[in-house]
């Protein structure tokens, strides 16, 4: 049964491209007030699945259902939903308030009721007094605003943005999340966001979707993809990783680089082979003979906030430290990190065998 808190959800969607599959059977479910991501490389499918939910294409099969009623041939203009693009797609010869006034004159709203929608929108978006300005006259932040002014004005509830925010430089870039972030909260409109911007997507979602060749890889709450990613590619996607091979020797204990130590993770078969994930920045710098590993220096950047060193161990692996200070005169070191900072993986495993996978061992348990 449908809960009463979600506002769309995706079944078993299916597209393809002539040979291309695009997306390969999608399931997803997306909560009322909730900003999320869809975080992929390029040909992932995500912009696949925003054009779906928008009506702009039709999945081959599966269904889109809309508080819980099916929408997935209702036409685009029919659908309670808004589309920011990435190229914003405003009207260059009409001012800042026709733009945002244009969907609502379609509808042949009456001129006091569009007046004041239009008006408030503006005062949403924080550009109140610019009405009258044309589009060129407007700075890339503000003719985002515009956009988004525009598909507010409508009271969808839930708002669709593609890359909108890839043609600004960083530090506009940085300004506009945080100001996305905050409309979003105060308005309480679902948010679907579209980007291949890992930090993007950890600094502004409630929940991220990752997406690689057509499927959902992992889904769940920044912190949670970022700690425990389900297997190699949302490791090596989401942030820096250390990934070395292992064998998780029993619960709660695994073997990598010829060594056992403890960690906290279990539900695996005992000595089967894994893959282990050590984030650069939980790892401690020590002298070599206080470290659980040691480590050949091989580089060192600073990058403003830290420093970025690169190493490899005497099996050829390479380990990434970020540390607050540099390694002076020293060609060998100790690495130290806690049982918590690692964390196991199965190869190859998907968000849906993760799952089963925990409530098989959950329920073992009770």
């Amino acid at each position: 049964m449908q809960s009463p808190e979600t506002i769309l959800e995706l079944q078993h969607i299916y597209k393809s491209f002539d040979d291309f599959v695009a997306l390969d059977d999608i399931n997803i479910k997306l909560d009322q007030g909730k900003f999320y991501s869809f975080l992929g490389p390029s040909g992932s499918g995500k912009t696949t699945v925003l054009r779906i939910v928008a009506g702009l294409i039709l999945a081959d099969r599966g269904k889109v259902l809309f508080d819980g009623q099916d929408i997935s041939k209702l036409p685009a203009e029919k659908r309670k939903v808004n589309t920011v693009f990435q190229n914003y797609a405003l009207f260059p010869h009409l001012n800042v308030f026709d733009n945002v006034a244009f969907g609502l004159r379609l509808k042949r709203m009456p001129q006091d009721e569009l007046q004041e929608r239009v008006m408030q929108a503006l005062k949403t978006i924080q550009l109140n007094g610019y009405e009258d300005r044309m589009i060129s006259e407007l700075s890339g932040g503000q003719q985002q605003r515009v956009a988004i002014a525009r598909a507010i004005v409508n009271e969808p509830r839930l708002l669709l943005l593609d890359e909108s925010l890839s043609a600004l430089d960083q530090k506009l870039r940085q300004q506009m999340q945080y100001e996305l972030r905050s409309l979003q909260q105060r308005l309480g409109i679902t948010f679907l966001f579209v980007t291949h911007d890992q930090e993007e997507a950890l600094a502004m979602s409630d929940e991220i979707i990752v997406m690689n060749e057509g499927r959902i890889q992992q889904s769940g709450t920044p912190v949670d993809i970022y700690d425990e990613p389900i297997n190699h590619f949302v490791a090596n996607f989401i942030g820096e990783s250390n990934i070395v091979p292992g064998t998780m020797i029993r619960d709660y204990e695994v073997e990598f680089v010829g060594k056992r130590f403890e960690c906290a993770d279990a539900g695996m078969r005992d000595h089967e082979p894994v893959e282990v994930v050590l984030r650069p920045e939980d790892i401690t710098v020590t002298t070599p003979n206080q470290g659980k590993l040691v480590v050949s220096v091989d580089s060192q950047l600073f990058r403003g906030d830290h420093f970025e060193i690169t190493s490899h161990d005497e099996d050829g692996n390479e380990w990434l430290i970020h540390a607050t200070n540099s390694i002076e005169d020293r060609d060998k070191v100790g690495l130290s990190f806690s049982p918590n900072a690692l964390h196991v993986m199965r190869f190859g495993e998907k968000e849906a065998d993760f799952d089963r996978r925990l409530s098989e061992y959950e329920g073992d348990e009770s």
